[in-house]
Order: C-alpha cells, then structure tokens, then sequence
C-alpha cells in the first residue's frame, strides 16, 4: 500500500521555475499536512584543484562556506517573500543531482519538488541535466513543475496515462491517493497510436480497471470522481499532452518505468511529457 506524503523535499538553484516549485512544494505539504524541507547545493570545487593547489585549499573552502552563507539568505528572503515556512533548510556543498538524492534518503523524503530545467538547462535540452538525473536515481516520487503555470490554489483534475499493464498499478495507487487528499478528480487516458484498434477490447480493459477502482472508493467511502477516456494520435506523448491542455488538467501522473538495470532511461513517453507539457508532472519510480 502506498504511504501518504510525510515530508516534502524543495529543491532550488534560485531559478524562477524552482520558485514555482517553492510554491507546488508548499501545496502538496500543507495539502497533506507534511514537514516542508528546503535544499540548495552550492557547488564544490574538483578534488583535483585542492591536490595541484593546496597552498589555496583554505581560501577555496572560505569561497564555498560564503556561497552557502548567501544561499541560506536568499532562501530566507525568498520563503519570506513567498510567506512560506519550511519545517528545515539545508545548505551544502557538493554535485546536485547527487546531493539531492543523498538528501532525499537521508532526511527520509517521500516526495521530490524540483523544476524542469533550472540553471541547469539550455536551449536543446528541455529537461535539464540536474533534472533529469534526480529522475532518473530518484527512489521517491518527483514533482517536476514547469515555470509556466500560476501558483496552485487547488487541483482539481488529474490525468493517469494508462496503458492497462500490470505494473500500472502503482500509478493508480499514487493517483488515488493525491485524488482523495486534493480533492481531485482521476481521469485514465488511453492513446491509440495506430489507427484500425478494437475499442471493444479498449472498453473490455477500461471495465477491468474501473471495476476495480469503483470497489476502492465504495470500500474507501472516498468522494473521488473517476473517468476514462480514450484518444488517437502519432505519438502517444503527443496525444497526453494536448488532452492534459485541452481538457484543464491541473497535474499528470506517471511512471519513469525505469527498470534496475538500465536507469539511464526515464522511458521515452514519460521523458518527452515532461519536456513537452506545460502541465507539472508527477513522476513515479516504478523500482522500489
């Protein structure tokens, strides 16, 4: 059984898209009543540079305890300005991705909020690289906002991409239970990407899943709306994104169906969602 939200990691590199994740991160603490920590990592210099230069080691050491001075005041400054309280702030020193994944495991994280590309990403990158690497090591949900959106007020919708395989269960389990804390809505969406498909067989697979959720919520006594919908596109990325910005969707739900031995893959429909839509994303790793 999924576990509920009991502390939130906010991850910033004082980008504007890791402000909104300030304010996404913010939500889903007071949503589900969790403790909010704050991470910045400021970067160390290569071991390399201390061993050729160690008559400099103590003044490059000073260099990394002052830039972590001021990171802690631009943090204090910005959860002022945001009236936002973290439970925790964390200043350190080291390489990020890394950093924010120890952190994670270490202060015990349930949920990852970082923005899509940061300082990190450049033009021909729409994930950026620090980004994509907390994705792809992270053990815990990753909440990957955009940059794009206004401050959530409510979540309303959220839309679960499905494609009816055993192991989609889990997205379900997590979508049930943002669903029932927020208040929100669950619609499974279905992409045919090739035209001349049995829906009878895509009706047969919805009444499975359906069948089985509608029993959760009787057994549950929990208000969450469920819907389903089925659509046609090239790409199935293609098809989630113009539904999820058609039809209102306020937040995505997926997995980055990474497998134990091949992380370098966040899978490719997951990945492209991400870089692509302008709605923030709820990346679940299906590996525990």
């Amino acid at each position: 059984m999924i576990q509920s939200i009991k502390h939130v990691l906010w991850a910033t590199d004082f980008s504007a898209e890791s402000k909104e994740a300030l304010a996404y991160a913010d939500f889903f603490a007071r949503s589900f009543k969790a403790k909010l920590t704050a991470l910045h990592v400021v970067p160390d210099f290569a071991p390399a540079l201390y061993e050729t230069w160690p008559e400099a080691e103590a003044e490059l050491l000073a260099q990394v305890e002052a830039n972590k001075a001021k990171a802690r005041i631009r943090i204090d400054e910005l959860c002022q300005t945001e009236h936002i309280c973290p439970s925790k702030i964390i200043v350190t020193e080291g390489s990020a991705a890394k950093t924010v994944l120890r952190t994670a495991k270490k202060e015990g994280a349930d949920l990852i909020v970082i923005g899509r590309k940061g300082r990190s990403g450049d033009g021909q990158n729409l994930i950026g690289s620090v980004a994509n690497r907390i994705l792809r090591g992270s053990r815990v949900p990753v909440l990957v906002t955009k940059g794009t959106t206004a401050k959530p007020e409510a979540i309303r919708k959220i839309l679960v991409p499905t494609d009816f395989t055993a192991a989609e269960d889990i997205e379900r389990d997590h979508a049930w239970r943002l669903a029932k804390t927020l208040g929100a809505g669950l619609t499974f969406l279905y992409v045919l990407e090739l035209f001349g498909h049995d829906f009878r067989l895509t009706d047969e697979m919805f009444n499975a899943v359906l069948k089985k959720l509608q029993a959760r919520k009787k057994r549950t006594q929990a208000a969450v709306e469920i819907g389903e919908d089925v659509v046609k596109a090239v790409h199935s990325w293609e098809g989630i994104i113009e539904y999820a910005r058609t039809k209102g969707c306020e937040l995505i739900v997926m997995s980055t169906t990474v497998k134990k031995l091949s992380r370098f893959f966040l899978g490719s429909t997951t990945e492209k969602v991400i870089a692509f839509s302008d709605v923030p994303v709820y990346a679940i790793p299906r590996e525990k």
